[in-house]
């Protein structure tokens, strides 16, 4: 690892909510209906990258943190071009994962909250177990 990192170390960024992240721009299907507000799944995307943002000091060459896990809520609705913030907090290691309390706020207040896990592999080891899961080299 190239640091540390400290508990209690936060990031945070923002958003505004475009048409794609609406949940009803989610599936191409038309049979499948989804309110035009922001997505759970984009929800969730802003709280990995906020904490995958945190842990950038700690890659070395090679390597990448990637989700091992999320539980998350979401508690409110957020309308189109309205700006989301999500932050992720620093709460220590588990083994060899990194745990985040997460959470996400509009204007209106908090609109999901959880927690995350992360671990540090390397890009390579990460691709050629995936490619193994699939039976082949690529």
């Amino acid at each position: 690892m190239a640091e540390t990192l400290r508990e209690g170390a936060s990031f945070t960024i923002t958003r505004l909510v475009a048409e794609s992240d609406l949940a009803s721009s989610l599936s191409p299907d038309p049979e499948d209906r989804f309110p035009r507000v922001f997505a759970t799944a984009r929800m969730v995307a802003m709280m990995e990258l906020t904490a995958a943002r945190l842990m950038r000091p700690l890659l070395g060459k090679g390597e990448l943190s990637v989700g091992v896990s999320i539980d998350v809520v979401h508690e409110a609705a957020t309308p189109p071009g309205v700006e989301v913030k999500t932050t992720a907090r620093f709460l220590g290691t588990e083994g060899k994962t990194f745990l985040f309390e997460v959470t996400a706020e509009d204007p209106g207040g908090r609109i999901g909250a959880g927690k995350h896990r992360r671990a540090i592999v390397t890009d390579e080891r990460l691709v050629s177990g995936a490619a193994k899961r699939m039976g082949g080299s690529r």
